[in-house]
């Protein structure tokens, strides 16, 4: 447990500092203030309750606990310290992995003092808080309730099943997201160039910067990391020098630096729709292994695994479509459970899609059958629905004779209504769906062909 003013640590110290004690570059790069915040717009906006709550807004709307909710790296550790940075206020930080209930009480105990006697707040911030336990959750209830702390909790699991129903009413969700391309390259720039950062004792190549940016998939504190293992790795290769030129962080070094060769790949340009193809035709082509090769390349160049998800889904329904109707499960299956998970697991997740994609038998009837109906319409074929066939729930449709004749398929011994269905036009002479003889579709191949020859003795 953590407590005290000095929010920052050796953040804020001047002067230089040995080595050893030298903060990560993570740490020492964390905002100060809200101008130095990247990304987050959204919910730092002028009048939004986590804005009122670091800037320390007065009035009779007190402030209210917070639990912000997203992924690692996005600012939840840093805006909890800027919360507790307002004037007066205590900050005390747990983690949720070491702390228990004796803790937590501890600090009701300390607040409710501070508040009594010296008429000073108290900011609890307590990460990954969805590790903590209903009982544990619960002991937070009357302090939170009785405004004796200010709770900012940190997690990055859906709140919705890992806190408790009676602390979310008591506190608002803010919900952070991914920093964007342009707010990691903004926090790598500062970092160089930092007097706290790397103070300019390194140059940092576009390619290098940009190889930093792909792989850090949004996650600030991932960028920084990487930075400064480059800066070590560039330190080594260049050895001792007598000059004081500043050395220069290649592409290679940051390489080396996370053992992860730079993957050529342009998230906006020719390569991403290259390797995007060969990944759906690799998987309609079932060659599982080039298609487990090709998503793996998109990954690791940083790809947004929800544009992933998505081409997964497509390609379930347009290539193995009614041989294996469970590869859309699956693939459905994959896009809500990657768009809550997010990286590095949902790369298994997309994997098992890809699998059963690549694996299962092959039909783009539902697909072909859908394309050659559209071309019809567009063709300007198709007439008037027929009469029995129109709605008939209104004032007036029996007097123009919608519905009359209709036959109600469950009335019949089989299920099947033998009547017109097609507009007179396309009548007897259209079969847009023709099924294949591969996978589950071949056992539908005698019940359509028997539909066929059921329904079209309406025609005689």
């Amino acid at each position: 447990m953590t407590s005290g003013p000095d929010l920052f640590g050796a953040a804020a110290q001047d002067g230089p500092t040995p080595d050893a004690a030298l903060p990560p570059l993570a740490v020492r790069m964390r905002p100060r203030s809200l101008a130095e915040v990247r990304g987050q717009a959204d919910v730092l906006r002028v009048g939004s309750p986590l804005r009122r709550l670091i800037e320390g807004s007065g009035g009779r709307a007190g402030p209210i606990s917070a639990i912000l909710w997203g992924p690692p790296g996005t600012g939840k550790t840093t805006l909890a310290h800027l919360v507790a940075s307002a004037a007066g206020r205590e900050f005390v930080e747990l983690s949720a992995i070491t702390a228990g209930v004796k803790d937590v009480r501890a600090v009701m105990d300390q607040a409710a003092r501070n508040r009594d006697l010296y008429d000073r707040q108290t900011v609890l911030f307590l990460d990954e808080i969805h590790r903590f336990t209903k009982a544990q959750q619960d002991a937070l209830l009357p302090g939170v309730e009785n405004r004796q702390v200010i709770l900012v909790a940190a997690t990055t699991e859906n709140p919705s099943f890992s806190v408790i129903a009676p602390l979310l009413s008591r506190s608002v969700l803010i919900t952070l997201t991914s920093l964007s391309d342009n707010d990691i390259r903004e926090v790598i720039e500062a970092a160089v160039t930092s007097e706290g950062g790397l103070a300019a004792a390194y140059t940092l190549g576009e390619e290098a910067r940009e190889h930093l940016v792909r792989v850090s998939g949004g996650d600030a504190r991932r960028a920084l990391t990487a930075l400064e293992a480059a800066a070590g790795v560039a330190e080594d290769l260049r050895g001792v020098r007598g000059d004081d030129a500043a050395t220069s962080i290649t592409l290679a070094a940051v390489e080396q630096a996370m053992a992860q060769a730079a993957v050529r790949y342009d998230r906006t340009g020719d390569q991403h729709y290259d390797v995007a193809s060969a990944l759906i035709k690799s998987m309609r082509g079932s060659d599982v292994d080039a298609a487990l090769h090709y998503l793996a390349r998109m990954l690791e160049a940083g790809e947004d695994p929800r544009f992933i998800a998505r081409r997964i889904v497509i390609a379930a329904s347009e290539d193995v479509g009614m041989a294996d109707p469970t590869a859309l499960q699956t693939a459905v299956a994959a896009l809500h459970a990657v768009a809550q998970i997010g990286m590095p697991e949902a790369r298994i997740i997309l994997a098992q899609a890809v699998v059963h994609n690549a694996l299962a038998p092959k039909s783009n009837s539902a697909y072909a059958g859908i394309n050659a109906a559209i071309a019809d319409i567009r063709a300007g074929k198709g007439g008037v629905v027929p009469a029995h066939l129109r709605g008939s729930g209104y004032a007036g449709a029996t007097r123009l004779g919608h519905g009359a004749g209709y036959v109600y398929a469950h009335a019949e011994p089989d299920g099947v209504a033998a009547q017109q269905y097609l507009p007179d036009d396309l009548h007897g002479e259209t079969d847009y769906y023709r099924p294949t003889d591969r996978g589950f579709e071949a056992r539908l191949q005698e019940r359509w062909t028997w539909l066929r020859t059921r329904l079209r003795r309406s025609e005689t």
